[in-house]
C-alpha cells in the first residue's frame, strides 16, 4: 500500500474535527489502531538492520516533509507542514516535491514507507496517516541508531497537493550561511537552539559530492586532511556529483555527538554545517554539544517535537464554515468520498495506490 499518489494517504479521521480542534495527541491511535506504533517500530528496525543508512534517510524524509508548506486549498487558505506532501507523485494538477533541487536524486526511503504503510494497513485499515508514519519512523530510526526517544504527537492529516516551488525555496541549502539558517528555521517557528540541535542529525547519513565540492576545494575553514580525503572521491569537475561521503567520518551509523566534535575541529563536511562553528553566535552551543551528549539528545528530542508540530491546524484555526466547506469541496473534486457519522462529522475515505521507486542519493 503506497503513500504516494494523491489523494495518496488517506485523511482517515474526522475532517471537521481536524480543522476545528486538531490538537495533536500522543494517544491519537490508542483506540483506533493500538498496534500502529509497534508495527512502525518493527518495520523501521528491520529496514535499519538491513541498511544502517536507511535510518538517516527516513529521518530526512520527515524533515523535508515538515519544512515545506503545501497549500490544501486552491485559495491557499490553509498551509500545513508535516503533511506527507513529500510523498506525492506528480499529477496533472500539480508537480510534486520529489524533483525539487534539495530532493531530486537525493531523498530516498520511499519504498520503506510504502512497506510500513502496507503493514499498518494490515492491522488497521484506513486509519493511520502517512504524515504520522513519517513522524514515528523518524523517531524509531534515531532510536535504532542509538539516539534519543521522544513523544511523537499524532493526528496529522495528509496533503492532497504538493508544492515544487516551496520545496525549492523553504528547505535550507547545504551552502547556507549562519544567518540564512537562523532565518529559515525562524520562519518555521524554530529557534537557534532548535536549528543547531536538528543539524546534529548530520551525525548519521551521507552527502553527495555536489553538495560539498565547493567547500573541499575552495574554503579555508576546513581541516586539510578532511579536504584531501574527500577530494579523492569528489573530483573538482566532471563526473562524480552523486558520489557519496559520510557526513560524520567517525561514526556515520551511530547517532551521537561526533558531528559537533567534528565541527570544533573544522571537520564539518557541508558549508552550512561548519557555519555553526565559525566564530558566530552558535559557537558556544556547538562546544556544549561536543562535550555533553545528554544535553544534545535532550535538545534534539525537544526540537523534533517542535518541528513535528509545524503549522498543524489546532484549536479554532480554520474553523470558519466557509473555509471548511472549501476544503470539503476541494477534496470532493479530487474524488475523496465522505461518510457521515452520528456526530455529524465526516471521515474521508481515499484509495491507496501501489507505486515503484528508485532510491538514489545521500542518506
Amino acid at each position: 500500500m503506497a503513500c504516494i499518489h494523491p489523494p495518496s494517504c488517506l485523511l482517515a479521521f474526522f475532517l471537521f474535527a481536524a480543522i476545528a480542534s486538531a490538537q495533536l495527541s500522543s494517544t491519537f491511535y490508542s483506540t483506533s489502531c493500538p498496534l500502529a506504533i509497534e508495527t512502525i517500530r518493527h518495520a523501521v528496525r528491520v529496514a535499519v538492520a538491513k541498511e544502517a543508512r536507511m535510518g538517516a534517510s527516513l529521518l530526512r524524509l520527515h524533515f523535508h516533509d515538515c519544512f515545506v508548506n503545501a497549500s490544501l486549498t486552491r485559495t491557499h487558505a490553509f498551509l500545513l507542514g508535516c503533511d506527507g506532501s513529500v510523498l506525492l507523485d506528480d499529477t496533472s494538477s500539480f508537480t510534486g516535491e520529489k524533483t525539487a533541487v534539495p530532493n531530486n536524486n537525493s531523498l530516498r526511503g520511499f519504498d520503506v514507507i510504502d512497506n510500513i504503510k502496507s503493514q499498518v494497513e494490515a492491522v488497521c485499515k484506513q486509519v493511520v496517516s502517512c504524515a504520522d508514519i513519517l513522524a514515528v519512523a523518524a523517531r524509531e530510526s534515531v532510536a535504532a541508531l542509538g539516539g534519543p526517544l521522544w513523544t511523537v504527537q499524532l493526528g496529522r492529516r495528509d496533503a492532497t497537493t504538493a508544492s515544487l516551488d516551496a520545496a525549492n525555496t523553504e528547505i535550507p541549502s547545504p551552502k547556507s550561511d549562519l544567518d540564512d539558517l537562523i532565518s529559515a528555521y525562524s520562519k518555521k517557528g524554530l529557534g537557534t537552539t532548535d536549528m543547531v540541535a536538528l543539524s546534529g542529525a548530520h551525525t548519521i547519513g551521507q552527502a553527495r559530492c555536489i553538495s560539498f565540492r565547493d567547500r573541499i576545494y575552495n574554503e579555508t575553514s576546513i581541516d586539510s586532511s578532511l579536504a584531501t580525503s574527500r577530494q579523492s572521491n569528489c573530483p573538482s569537475s566532471g563526473d562524480g556529483d552523486d558520489n557519496l561521503s559520510p557526513l560524520d567520518a567517525v561514526t556515520c551509523t551511530l547517532f551521537d555527538n561526533f558531528f559537533f566534535r567534528n565541527l570544533v575541529k573544522k571537520k564539518g563536511l557541508l558549508h552550512s554545517d561548519q557555519q555553526l562553528f565559525s566564530g558566530g553566535s552558535t559557537d558556544s552551543l556547538v562546544t556544549t554539544y561536543s562535550t555533553n551528549t545528554a544535553r544534545f539528545f535532550s535538545d534534539f528530542a525537544a526540537a523534533m517535537v517542535k518541528m513535528g508540530n509545524i503549522s498543524p491546524l489546532t484549536g479554532t484555526d480554520g474553523e470558519k464554515t466557509n473555509d471548511r466547506e472549501n476544503i470539503i469541496s476541494y477534496l470532493s473534486s479530487q474524488h475523496v468520498a465522505f461518510a457521515k457519522y452520528p456526530s455529524g462529522k465526516e471521515k474521508t475515505k481515499a484509495t491507496l495506490h501501489l507505486s515503484t521507486h528508485v532510491d538514489k542519493g545521500p542518506r
